[in-house]
């Protein structure tokens, strides 16, 4: 328990459903009490730029600037040198609209210039508005490849190319075990007012396993001395958006909420399933009942409240104040 009073949170997330609970935390949270850390395993090199799918998907839902429906890219995009990129005979499997390569384009004259990948989204967020820290959870590439029955492939060309269809055998991160943890994150979880750890619902084997994979998470969550809860990506033996599901079967796991308090067992305390799997509580006393389905703002809020509430529960200690 914190001896100063404040009470400060690390969010673990990768995309939609991620993005989605991180807002609901920012909504509640000042920013100085939330570091939101970002898997960069879906990362990539396209057209020269880099690009950072689920950075900018956190980015741009805390901004506003979200497509509502699809979660990811920019409700206010226009797609001019995309069809233009597609006459002129260039890749336009990837769909990059205007705004969203501007964005590219200022990350990749950042980098150039020799600012590490955090200093860069520090300063795309306060550009964009954004005061909550948004931190890639290393600053050094960490590549998912996800192996198939097709072969070896690059997580993008799995993912959008071939739309996941290819069966999955294994899922491996290049230069996870050279990478660090960024700065950002150690500091959040050496801080004496860590109160709590919240890994967001987001793909286990595409998002929080590629941070897992970067040399001292894992053994810094399993030493945690403060509640670290999750909140299951799964409802109803389904995934409410992505292949979470169908990677579960194809690796012979069972698609069930209670699945991700076994696949972080050594570090989790306490899962959050949605009303809708609450038969799997009597199962396994990790798992806890919230409504995680979040189709609007004020659903955000709502289960971002029931994560702090039961880390303050776990904790013995009072609520943060408003």
């Amino acid at each position: 328990v914190s001896v100063s009073g404040s009470r400060r949170y690390l969010a673990l997330c990768g995309g939609v459903g991620g993005a989605k609970l991180a807002q609901g935390l920012a909504q509640v949270l000042a920013p100085e009490e939330l570091t939101i850390a970002v898997n960069v395993g879906d990362d990539f090199t396209h057209l020269g730029l880099p690009i950072c799918p689920d950075l900018d998907t956190v980015l741009y839902t805390l901004a506003g600037l979200a497509h509502a429906e699809q979660g990811w890219g920019r409700g206010d995009e226009s797609w001019a040198v995309h069809a233009e990129l597609g006459r002129l005979g260039g890749p336009d499997w990837f769909a990059l609209g205007d705004r969203d390569i501007a964005l590219h384009l200022r990350r990749r004259q950042l980098l150039d210039e020799g600012l590490s990948l955090s200093a860069v989204m520090r300063e795309l967020a306060a550009r964009l508005g954004v005061a909550h820290a948004i931190v890639p959870i290393s600053d050094a590439p960490v590549r998912t490849c996800v192996v198939t029955d097709v072969g070896r492939l690059a997580f993008q060309d799995y993912f959008v190319a071939r739309r996941a269809e290819p069966v999955v055998r294994a899922v491996e991160f290049d230069g996870a075990a050279q990478a660090e943890l960024a700065p950002g994150v150690q500091a959040a979880l050496a801080d004496p007012d860590l109160a709590g750890v919240i890994l967001c619902p987001s793909n286990p084997y595409l998002s929080i396993a590629p941070m897992l994979a970067v040399p001292g998470l894992r053994p810094a969550l399993t030493a945690c001395e403060v509640p670290v809860i999750a909140v299951s990506p799964i409802v109803g033996g389904q995934a409410i958006k992505g292949p979470a599901a169908k990677i579960m079967r194809e690796l012979g796991v069972e698609p069930q909420a209670n699945v991700i308090a076994e696949l972080y067992r050594d570090f989790v305390d306490r899962v959050l399933v949605d009303t809708r799997d609450a038969a799997l509580v009597a199962k396994d006393a990790r798992c806890l009942v919230a409504p995680t389905v979040m189709r609007t703002a004020a659903d955000r809020q709502v289960l971002a409240a029931a994560c702090l509430s039961l880390i303050e529960q776990l904790s013995g200690c009072a609520p943060p104040g408003p």
